[in-house]
């Protein structure tokens, strides 16, 4: 034997696998510290294959801002465990880095990118993670911005907002305090759109062919003129407009309750200049993924099964 138990603990630290595992790569590679690197490697990119058939709903979104450009990354695991690891969250910040600085149009073309923070492509920083690691691992999207850009993290990753400002005002604190708030309204009130502008046409239709439904299905409704359940529709779609629209929503930080825009009136008259929003992107982790579900029973009594 070419090697000696420091050797297999060197190797462990150095590749994060299992003390076997690492015995036999050297015993394979007759002592060789790098060939066995190479030799757990290329099975960890075997495993890292065959993890890939696992769910990875969880994981972190984080976002990124660097001279007036942004990025909101979401990066997925299979545990919520792995999500908090220090060396996950450093790669997905180093994706969101590498995305921005190279302005990466897609993934996949992320993928192929020398990671930031790092070495090899962010492909290869990936399947490293899922090596050492031990679950499997997903870039799932990204989105760049650009502009006076605002971003809000909630709850570890669980949520993550990048709001765009139109205005005319150079940076400040009172900006930047704003552009912060506006980005955690829309993490905790999730708006389908902007404004009501925004809305689609046959959206608004659909909606009003529902309001007019429901109000002369109402027996006290029956006799009223087309004129005045013209208005009762009108007054209806506000409430709508101020559930599903940012701009019509009160503001959660306004101690008098105002909408956002007129929040934003307000600031632009204090600080003497325009402040709008011009766009915003919100994404929480996992939504529209299939979740991992975990029947410990039924996984003891497999493991159990023939003892």
């Amino acid at each position: 034997m070419n090697f000696t138990a420091k050797d297999v603990q060197a190797l462990r630290e150095q590749t994060g696998c299992g003390m076997m595992d690492c015995k036999k790569a050297l015993t394979e590679c007759d002592g060789d510290m790098d060939k066995a690197t190479d030799y757990l490697r290329e099975k960890g990119l075997a495993a890292a294959v065959k993890k890939s058939t696992r769910i990875a709903a969880e994981g972190v979104i984080d976002c990124y801002i660097e001279n007036g450009k942004g990025v909101i990354i979401e990066v997925n695991a299979e545990t919520d465990f792995v999500a908090k690891n220090e060396k996950f969250q450093t790669f997905v910040r180093n994706c969101a880095v590498t995305a921005v600085k190279n302005q990466a149009k897609s993934v996949e073309e992320l993928k192929t990118l020398p990671i930031e923070g790092d070495k090899g492509t962010v492909e290869e920083a990936l399947k490293d993670k899922i090596f050492t690691i031990g679950e499997n691992m997903n870039i799932r999207r990204f989105e760049l911005v650009e502009g006076k850009v605002y971003s809000y993290i909630h709850g570890g990753g669980k949520i993550g907002v990048m709001t765009v400002l139109d205005t005319d005002l150079a940076e400040s604190d009172e900006l930047a305090a704003i552009g912060k708030g506006i980005s955690m309204q829309i993490a905790a009130m999730n708006p389908q759109y902007l404004c009501p502008d925004c809305i689609p046409a046959d959206v608004v239709e659909k909606e009003k062919a529902i309001i007019i439904a429901q109000i002369k299905n109402d027996p006290k409704n029956a006799s009223k003129p087309d004129a005045i359940i013209e208005k009762m529709v009108g007054g209806k779609l506000v409430k709508y407009y101020e559930g599903v629209c940012l701009t019509h929503q009160a503001y959660f930080l306004d101690p008098d309750g105002a909408s956002v825009s007129k929040f934003l009136e307000n600031e632009s008259k204090k600080l003497g200049g325009k402040i709008a929003i011009k766009s915003y992107v919100r994404f929480e982790r996992g939504e529209g993924l299939e979740k991992r579900n975990d029947n410990f029973a039924e996984e003891i009594a497999k493991m159990t099964a023939g003892k």
